[in-house]
C-alpha cells in the first residue's frame, strides 16, 4: 500500500512532520524515510528495498544525510533511508540537496559494480534493469577498478525453472526475504562472507516453491532468470498487455509480454487489493497450452463416423439440424474456463434459444445442497457485501473447510500467511492432515475423517471476527453447506466460498446453474422469471433443470437428445467413464473448444473458440471483484469467441441472442443487475452417515494440487518439473497396520480400477484414511470412479 493511501487512513493526531530536502512532509508514525521522500517525488536509489518486504538495509545504496534527528542532534554518517523511521521534526537531505549523500550513493554503486560483469547485451534484464538505470542516473561515468572481476560457473539451476548467475548478484537479499517472509519456502539463502558471499541453495532440495517466479521479477539485476524466457526476447522487443489470470479464482492481475504473436512471458501485475505484486508459478509460467499441436482452428463436422474440416456456414447448418431435432431436450455444460460475458451468453442461449434450464458449469462433483447455497449466499452479492482478501488478512481467525489455500487459491494462501505474520491471525484447518501449506500458516488442525466434517462444524469456535472459508469440495460433504450457514448465522462469523476455477464465480452470477437465473434470480420465483423475460423479450422456462451429473445420466439413458459442451474434461467429474458414456450415447453433441479433447473426439460438430489470450472480457474472482481480460494476441484470421459462435447459432435457429460480441453481452448483463427480490432459501440438509475404515478398506481423502495433470499446464515442461510428486499418505499407525514403511508402493483399488503410488507416512494424518492427489498425471479421481469420503481397498505392493 502506498504511503499516500496509508496516510489517508490515520487521524491527524497520528501524523508527524519531517523535512525532506527542506520540504515539510506529514507522514504516519513509523514511516520509513525512503517512503516519505517518495511522497514528494524524490527518487532515492535503492536495490534491497521493496514495499512488501521487511526492511533490511542490505545494499546501502539509499544513503541520506540526517543533520537533525528531531532532537537537535544529527547523525555523524549517512544513513540507509530504507531502515530509518521518521521522527517528529527530523531533517533529512537526499542526494538532491546533499553532496555527502550523493557521494555516499555513488560510492556504494561503484563498489557494487566492481565485480559486476558486463553482461548487459546478453542479460535478460538488460533494458529494464534497475542497476543499469541507477548506474546511469547516480553512478560514475568511468570505473576506477582495474582488477580482475570475480566469476562463477553459470548458470546454476536453483530449480527446473529458476537459473542463477551468481556474479551478477548485488546481495540485496530480496529473493531470500521473499522466500522466508512471503511464501514460507526458505530454500535459498545468502552463504559465505565478504567477497565470497553469494546466493546458495541445497542441491538435494531444489527451490520447488509455488511462488518461485516472483524472485525473478523482484531481482533488481539479472542474477535470477527464467529457464523458459532466458534469451527469448529483449524487453524493448516486447509488447505488454495488462490482463487477468485464468489459472484460478483469485483474479490476479498479470502483465503478458508478447512478440511475433506469441506470449513470451507473464509477470505479476500491481493490484494491491488482490495479488499485491505477487502471483503463483501456475499463473506466471502456465501459458503454453494454447500453442500445442492439438489446437483447433477450423470447424469440424462428423461425416460417416469421422470428423472432417468444414466451413463455418456448413458447421452452423449441421449444428442447427441436430439441435432442432432435439428441441428443448438439450443439456448445456459450460465448465469453468469462461469469462462472465461468455457464461452469460450460454445462460441466455439455453433459456431463450433452446428453451431449457438444463445448464451447469460444475464440471466436478456437485450437489443440490451446493446449488442452494450458491443461490442463497453467493449469487447476486456485489463486491463489499462479502468477504475480501483484506478481510482474510485482517480477521482474528480463519477457519478453512474443504479448502486447501496453497493448492486451490494460492494468493489467498499468501494473504493468510501475511495475516499470520503481521496481524497474529489464527488459522484453523478442518482436514484429514496438516498439509505443508497449513503448516506454513501455523494452523491448528481439527482432524476429520473425510465425510465427517458436517458433524464437526457446529462445534467450531467462531465469533464476529472469524471468517469461514469453504471450498468447492464441500459439495461432496452432505450437510456441510447447511452447517456452515447455520454456524455463520449463529456466531456472526462471515462466510466465503472460494472455488478453484477462474470462471466459476462469474458462471454463478450469469446463471449457469439449473435452478438459478442471471443475477441470483431463482428459477422457481415467478416474479424473477417475469423480470428476466421482460428484459430478454422471451419466455423463460419455469421448471428447474438438470444438474451436470443428471444431464450426463439422462444423455446416457437416451432421455436427453443433445448436448452443448464448452471446455470440460471427463476426468474432472466424479465418474469419468460415466461422463464419457453420457457424451457417447447422446444423440447429438456440439462442442465449443480451443483444443482437441475427449469431448471433441465424440462430438458431431466442433466449433473452434478463442483462447483467453485472444479475447477480451471479464473474470469475476471469488470476492466478486471484476478483473479485466484484455486481448493480448491479435491473430488474423482467428477463431471466434463463444459469444460470437452462440450468436451465429441463435440466428440460424431463428432467434436473436441480442448481442454478438463480449462487450454487448457485458452491457446487457450489467443492465440486468442483481436480483433484489426474495432469494433462494438457505440449505438445511442434515449431515449424512459416512463409511468407516474396516479391514483392508480405508476412507479416501483427496484434493487437486496446484500443479499436476491439467490441460492448462500442457507444454510448460519446466513448470511441471517443480510439481509435487504423486504419493499416497497414511498415518504411522495405519501404515504399520498394513506392514508398510515410507517409500513402499501402496495400491488403491476402487470401482474404476487401481492406482499404485509410493507411500509417505504423514505424522498428522488421521487414522483409517488414505490420501492421494486428485490430479495425478492427468488422471483425476474420476478414473477410479470414487470420491473423497468413500472407502477404497488398500494393500501393499503393485496392483
Amino acid at each position: 500500500m502506498s504511503v499516500e493511501a496509508k496516510a489517508g487512513e490515520v487521524v491527524a493526531s497520528d501524523l508527524i512532520s519531517v523535512f525532506i530536502d527542506d520540504t515539510e512532509v506529514k507522514v504516519p508514525k513509523g514511516t520509513l524515510v525512503i517512503r516519505a521522500a517518495e511522497m514528494i517525488g524524490v527518487d532515492i536509489p535503492r536495490f534491497c528495498d521493496h514495499p512488501l518486504l521487511d526492511p533490511v538495509g542490505a545494499c546501502r545504496e539509499c544513503m541520506v544525510e540526517v543533520p537533525d534527528m528531531g532532537n537537535g542532534r544529527g547523525m555523524p554518517k549517512p544513513q540507509a533511508s530504507c531502515t530509518l523511521e521518521c521522527a517528529p521534526g527530523m531533517q533529512v537531505k537526499t542526494q538532491v540537496s546533499s553532496e555527502k549523500a550523493d557521494k555516499a550513493q555513488r560510492g556504494i554503486l561503484e563498489l557494487l559494480l566492481i565485480n559486476h560483469p558486463l553482461d548487459c547485451p546478453i542479460c535478460d534484464k538488460g533494458g529494464e534493469c534497475p542497476l543499469q538505470n541507477q548506474a546511469m542516473s547516480h553512478g560514475r561515468g568511468t570505473s576506477r577498478y582495474e582488477g580482475v572481476k570475480r566469476t562463477f560457473p553459470k548458470p546454476v539451476s536453483v530449480s527446473a525453472q529458476i537459473l542463477l548467475d551468481r556474479e551478477r548478484c548485488v546481495l540485496c537479499a530480496r529473493c531470500t526475504r521473499f522466500s522466508e517472509q512471503i511464501s514460507g519456502d526458505p530454500f535459498i539463502a545468502l552463504v559465505e562472507r565478504g567477497a565470497l558471499q553469494q546466493v546458495g541453495f541445497y542441491e538435494e532440495h531444489p527451490y520447488d516453491s509455488y511462488f518461485s517466479g516472483n524472485v525473478i521479477q523482484i531481482c533488481p539485476v539479472g542474477a535470477l532468470t527464467s529457464a523458459d524466457y532466458r534469451f527469448q526476447a529483449r524487453p524493448f522487443d516486447l509488447v505488454s498487455t495488462t490482463t487477468t489470470c485464468e489459472g484460478c479464482a483469485s483474479g490476479c492481475e498479470l502483465r503478458a509480454d508478447h512478440r511475433h504473436f506469441q506470449v513470451k512471458r507473464r509477470l505479476a501485475g500491481n493490484k494491491p487489493e488482490v495479488n499485491e505484486e505477487w502471483n503463483c508459478d501456475r499463473g506466471r509460467f502456465g501459458f503454453y497450452y494454447g500453442r500445442q499441436a492439438d489446437r483447433i482452428t477450423t470447424p469440424l463436422v462428423r461425416e460417416n463416423g469421422e470428423l472432417r474440416v468444414a466451413s463455418w456456414p456448413e458447421a452452423i447448418d449441421a449444428a442447427v439440424t441436430g439441435l432442432k431435432a432435439a428441441g428443448s431436450s438439450v443439456g448445456v455444460l459450460t465448465g469453468g474456463r469462461l469469462t462472465v460475458e461468455n457464461a452469460y451468453a450460454y445462460s441466455k442461449f439455453a433459456r431463450t434459444v433452446l428453451g431449457t434450464n438444463n445448464i451447469d458449469f460444475r464440471s466436478r462433483q456437485a450437489s443440490d445442497e451446493e446449488a442452494q447455497f450458491l443461490g442463497s449466499s453467493v449469487a447476486g452479492k456485489r463486491l463489499g457485501e462479502g468477504v475480501t482478501f483484506t478481510d482474510l488478512q485482517n480477521a482474528t481467525k480463519v477457519i478453512c473447510v474443504a479448502f486447501e489455500p496453497e493448492e486451490e487459491s494460492a494468493i489467498a494462501f499468501l494473504r493468510l500467511r501475511k495475516g499470520v505474520r503481521k496481524n497474529k491471525l489464527s488459522v484453523v484447518s478442518v482436514a484429514p492432515y496438516l498439509s505443508n501449506g497449513f503448516a506454513k500458516l501455523n494452523a491448528e488442525l481439527i482432524a476429520a475423517v473425510p465425510g465427517t466434517e458436517a458433524a464437526l462444524i457446529p462445534g467450531l469456535d467462531a465469533d464476529a471476527g472469524t471468517v469461514i472459508v469453504v471450498g468447492e469440495r464441500a459439495a461432496g460433504l452432505p450437510g456441510a453447506f447447511s452447517a456452515l450457514t447455520e454456524l455463520a448465522d449463529r456466531t456472526g462469523a462471515r462466510l466465503a466460498w472460494i472455488p478453484r476455477r477462474a470462471g466459476d464465480r462469474g458462471a454463478v452470477e450469469a446463471g449457469c446453474l439449473p435452478g438459478l437465473l442471471p443475477g441470483g434470480r431463482p428459477v422457481t420465483d415467478a416474479a424473477a422469471r417475469v423480470d428476466l423475460a421482460a428484459a430478454w423479450g422471451a419466455e423463460v422456462p419455469s421448471a428447474p433443470g438438470l444438474n451436470g451429473t443428471q444431464i450426463l445420466q439422462a444423455a446416457a439413458a437416451g432421455t436427453l437428445q443433445a448436448l452443448v459442451v464448452a471446455g470440460l474434461q471427463p476426468t474432472d467429474f466424479a465418474d469419468a467413464q460415466a461422463t464419457r458414456d453420457g457424451i457417447e450415447q447422446a444423440g447429438f453433441v456440439v462442442s465449443l473448444e480451443s483444443r482437441q479433447s475427449e469431448v471433441t473426439q465424440r462430438a458431431d460438430v466442433v466449433f473452434p473458440v478463442d483462447l483467453i489470450e485472444e479475447q477480451a472480457g471479464t473474470f469475476w474472482n471469488w470476492e466478486h471483484r471484476p478483473g479485466r481480460v484484455n486481448r493480448v494476441i491479435k491473430r488474423v484470421p482467428s477463431p471466434m469467441t463463444d459469444v460470437r459462435a452462440l450468436a451465429m447459432l441463435a440466428d440460424a435457429l431463428g432467434s436473436d441472442l441480442g448481442f454478438r460480441i463480449p462487450g454487448g453481452a457485458r452491457a446487457e448483463f450489467d443492465e440486468l443487475g442483481a436480483w433484489e427480490g426474495t432469494r433462494a432459501p438457505q440449505p438445511t440438509e442434515p449431515a449424512a452417515a459416512q463409511p468407516a475404515a474396516t479391514g483392508s478398506s480405508l476412507v479416501l481423502a483427496s484434493w487437486r494440487l496446484l500443479l499436476g495433470g491439467s490441460a492448462a499446464t500442457d507444454g510448460a515442461a519446466a513448470l511441471l518439473e517443480t510439481a509435487k510428486p504423486d504419493v499416497a499418505r497414511l498415518s504411522p499407525a495405519t501404515a504399520a497396520s498394513f506392514g508398510l514403511a515410507a517409500g513402499d508402493p501402496v495400491t488403491l483399488n476402487a470401482r474404476g480400477g487401481a492406482v499404485t503410488l509410493p507411500l509417505v507416512v504423514e505424522q498428522s494424518m488421521v487414522d483409517g484414511v488414505v490420501w492421494i492427489p486428485g490430479n495425478r498425471n492427468g488422471a483425476g479421481l474420476g478414473e477410479l470412479d470414487v470420491v473423497a469420503g468413500e472407502t477404497v481397498e488398500v494393500n501393499g505392493g503393485a496392483a
